[in-house]
């Protein structure tokens, strides 16, 4: 089910994939949406219900003049507001990843775990690759075409418009939210208390094995690191790995 709901005028979208299970906050990274994550939703239930945000400039939300950190907190804020399930376990990827440890770290009582896929601490982001992206193609084979391999990675944000096929979210937006996105967040992470995962691709050209590590050892005892044969996008490079180990570690938190 999709749905919507407003902050300061902005509307903002999220699919609920459903069921009577514990519910799940699923957060996407750049160049993606909440339907990302239908396939670790149909893995995960009956016992687990995701509930997936759109984030401001992505998918049907609204793009905005503004990308930057407080921006995305404050949209992850007023959706666990929205869908009214009380303290949550919260689980995010890339951008995702980081605006779920900043929500954890700040609203400290409306989080009950935390699992962060394949992002740090300190997080410096290449952009050319959004800038190299097409910003148009003629049909949607043309648009896979053109993008190769990591077609697979971005086809949930396909779009067709007037002018061809594109992206639902917008290049400049992209480059400005990854900019905001890059800096040092140990102070968010460290102020983490509930029980939290960290998943890394092995192949990862985002999170190196040595800051994961460091990561792990500056929140002892309260985090734990699994690395899964993947890149940067674990869910989708070793999707039942991964959904297999989101469901073990939320067993034992709760």
């Amino acid at each position: 089910m999709r749905g919507f709901f407003e902050v300061k005028g902005r509307r903002l979208s999220y699919l609920d994939f459903g069921g009577s299970g514990a519910p799940l906050l699923a957060l996407h990274g750049h160049y993606n949406e909440a339907s990302a994550f239908a396939p670790l939703a149909e893995a995960l239930a009956p016992a687990w219900r995701v509930i997936a945000l759109d984030q401001r400039g992505h998918g049907a939300s609204d793009r905005t003049g503004s990308y930057e950190r407080d921006d995305y907190v404050a949209d992850v804020a007023a959706f666990h507001q929205h869908v009214e399930v009380g303290p949550v376990a919260v689980l995010g990827h890339s951008l995702g990843g980081v605006n779920a440890y900043q929500y954890a770290g700040r609203y400290a009582d409306q989080v009950a775990a935390l699992i962060v896929e394949d992002i740090g601490a300190v997080v410096d982001v290449d952009w050319s690759f959004t800038t190299s992206l097409p910003r148009h193609a003629p049909s949607r084979d043309a648009l896979a075409a053109a993008l190769g391999a990591a077609a697979p990675y971005l086809e949930c944000s396909f779009r067709q418009s007037e002018d061809g096929w594109g992206f639902s979210f917008d290049i400049d937006d992209t480059v400005a939210s990854q900019k905001a996105l890059c800096g040092d967040h140990w102070t968010d992470w460290v102020s983490v208390s509930c029980p939290t995962l960290l998943i890394r691709g092995t192949r990862s050209d985002e999170l190196a094995a040595g800051h994961a590590r460091e990561m792990i050892a500056r929140r002892a005892g309260q985090a734990r690191l699994v690395e899964l044969p993947a890149g940067h996008v674990v869910h989708h490079d070793a999707q039942a790995q991964f959904a297999a180990t989101v469901r073990a570690f939320l067993s034992g938190s709760d």
